[in-house]
């Protein structure tokens, strides 16, 4: 069974004294609270996104592309399995691009792209 360095009891990782070598406010700085800005934690926002797509498509999303943030919410890329195949490199997967509002609700969704798993993008 793999250790952390944190488990190991003289580990140099060891913060049961105060002796972490880490900053521990970094490591808590946001642990499930609003963020400074006042808006949801990043994680949240993907947990949400990918649970309110699944929901609504019964797809699940394989993998967030890109994530951003703009003045009215936000907007993800996910890759999405559609179509299992074998072999696997022929399966059928999709980008979806997902809109969601300033507190990290599904408020629309799009199906961008269509691809199998085993081929490239043409340059």
């Amino acid at each position: 069974m793999a250790r952390r360095a944190n488990d190991n009891p003289g580990s140099e990782h060891d913060d049961s004294h105060g002796n972490d070598d880490r900053n521990s406010n970094d490591r808590n700085s946001n642990d499930g609270r609003e963020r400074e800005s006042g808006g949801p934690p990043l994680i949240r926002v993907l947990r949400t996104a990918r649970a309110e797509f699944g929901e609504l498509t019964g797809l699940e999303a394989e993998s967030v592309s890109s994530l951003d943030r703009d003045g009215e919410g936000w907007a993800l890329q996910v890759e999405v399995l559609e179509l299992s195949r074998i072999p696997d490199t022929m399966s059928l997967l999709a980008t979806y691009e997902i809109r969601l509002d300033a507190e990290g609700h599904l408020t629309g969704y799009r199906r961008t792209r269509r691809y199998e798993r085993g081929r490239a993008d043409r340059s």
